[in-house]
Order: structure tokens, then sequence, then C-alpha cells
């Protein structure tokens, strides 16, 4: 079984997969009568044209490491986004595609408050709380049409932390 190291989620590491959802630096403009900093535009949700955005509650068994990663999937037809509804980590696995299949995965955990949004197309691990509680808010792609891709592995990928 191929061990992979879990590294710091950042936003240059992740770019190549999707957007990093998180605080930082002053706000792009000061809203509600001066009380709330709006951090604007932090992620490109898509969906196709058969489809719309939604937001939705996924409420995840907590998982640990190391972690068997079994299987990763896609969704060709739109953007998925994960935000955590509360302060705790959890573990993003994605991959670079090679030739309908995914390439070697990526292992990232994130800090407290940081959330992602998975680009169209781009394979993932399922979502994979470390801690209760696993509530995320969703933002992806509702419709009609094919919009899951799933690849099971011959030999699993075994995801242990850094030392």
């Amino acid at each position: 079984m191929t061990v992979i190291l879990t590294e710091p989620l950042t936003a240059a590491a992740f770019a190549p997969f999707g957007d990093v959802i998180e605080l930082k630096g002053t706000p792009d403009k000061i809203i509600n009568q001066g009380l709330c900093g709006r951090h604007h535009d932090l992620a490109r949700v898509e969906a196709d044209a058969e489809g719309r955005v939604g937001i939705s509650l996924f409420d995840a068994e907590p998982r640990a490491l190391p972690y068997r990663l079994e299987m990763m999937e896609r969704h060709p037809l739109g953007s998925q986004a994960f935000l955590p509804l509360s302060p705790t980590s959890f573990l993003v696995i994605v991959a670079a595609d090679a030739g309908d299949r995914p390439g070697k995965p990526h292992a990232f955990l994130t800090a407290p408050g940081q959330g992602i949004n998975l680009f169209r197309n781009i394979w993932h691990g399922v979502l994979t709380p470390l801690s209760p509680p696993g509530v995320f808010a969703v933002v992806d792609r509702i419709g009609a049409g094919d919009n899951l891709q799933e690849y099971w592995f011959d030999t699993p990928y075994s995801i242990e932390a850094s030392p």
C-alpha cells in the first residue's frame, strides 16, 4: 500500500484543484452599518446550463488517520464547495486527471475555519472530517444529469499525518 503524507492546506498548493475559502487580510468592503467586513467572491462556483447552484447540509461521520483511500470521485457538471460549520479540521484528498482516472493523490489538512471549493471535474476523496461534529454546508450543482463519476483503486492508499 502506497503511503501519502498530509500537507497543510494553502491556496498555492491547492490552486490546481480549487479554491481555499478562508478569512485573510482585510475585508474587501465594510457593510451593515460598519459592523461587518465582507470578504468578497472567494470561490468560483460552477454549474452547467441544465443545473443550478444549491446549498445543502452534510453530516459526516468523523474518520481518523491513517485513512484508507479506496475510491475517489469527481463531478463533471459543476464545482463543489465544503464549508465546515464548526472550527475543526478536515482531510481533503485530490488528484489530477490521468486519462479518466485519478493520478497520484495529494492529501491536505485544513486549518480550523478553512473551507474548500473543488473545481468542476476534479478527482477528490469523500468528505472526511477528523473530529466531531462533521457538519458542513455544501454548495454544489443541483439538477438532472450524471454528475458523479467514481474510481475504485485496485490497491488502496494509506493517508498518514506528516511527522
